[in-house]
């Protein structure tokens, strides 16, 4: 197996590239859950504020089709990991540690946008 070492800028001990999918795991796992209730709480918002426009919309096929989604959603939330242990890997380690919170609420709010535009462009004007 091929190990990826490099030292931190403070001259600790190398980080091999396990280490660093173990912390990023650590980080961003707990955060997915968070990141799936936003999204299901702006989804649910939409459901009860045009609820009699929605109601027809609720079949089998809508609710697979939201499964997909948020499967699709999940998978772009993962996109993080790639960032993270690029840094982890980089001169920026240190500061990125402190920051990567910044990377989590970016990536919530263009999915929260995205969604919004979903429902509004997509979903919303084609119920009857």
């Amino acid at each position: 197996m091929v190990k990826l070492q490099m030292k931190t800028k403070l001259g600790g001990p190398p980080e091999t590239f396990r280490a660093s999918l173990r912390a990023a795991t650590r980080y961003w796992e707990p955060r997915r859950i968070i990141y799936n209730l936003v999204l299901a709480a702006v989804a649910v918002t939409w459901l009860v504020l045009t609820w009699p426009h929605f109601r027809s919309a609720l079949t089998l096929q809508s609710l697979l089709l939201l499964l997909v989604l948020a499967a699709i959603a999940n998978v772009c939330y993962s996109a993080a990991y790639l960032a993270d242990i690029l840094l982890q890997f980089s001169p920026l380690r240190d500061l990125w540690q402190r920051q990567k919170w910044c990377l989590w609420l970016a990536g919530t709010i263009l999915a929260v946008v995205l969604e919004c535009y979903w429902i509004a462009d997509e979903i919303y004007p084609y119920i009857r």
